[in-house]
């Protein structure tokens, strides 16, 4: 299983072990990890699961897809690492990923 670390904005770490095939949202919220409300569920409808993902980690992830970037135009706070983290599929390929939530979700 990867193991996903969440860093809240005040920077407590928070590490847990994610399913393959889960998005990272659901990771987080199966593992109750504050600041990733994930309002509509995972349907990229909203903004609740903004992440910023770790610069090391910019290019397993990717970049957003258009439907994506149009929710991130509603989030506060948006740079290059921006993520909606329900559209952030998790791969062995991202064992040891780093995502940051902002404060604006907490």
């Amino acid at each position: 299983m990867p193991k996903i670390t969440y860093i809240d904005f005040e920077g407590t770490e928070r590490s847990i072990d994610a399913n393959v095939g889960d998005s990272v949202m659901e990771s987080a919220t199966n593992h109750d990890i504050p600041g990733i409300d994930a309002d509509c569920g995972g349907a990229c409808a909203c903004a609740t699961c903004h992440v910023y993902v770790s610069p090391d980690w910019a290019g397993v992830v990717g970049k957003p897809e258009d439907l994506e970037a149009d929710m991130l135009d509603v989030a506060e706070k948006v740079n290059e690492f921006s993520r909606l983290s329900c559209q952030i599929m998790v791969s062995e390929e991202m064992d040891g990923l780093v995502v940051t939530t902002p404060e604006s979700q907490f």
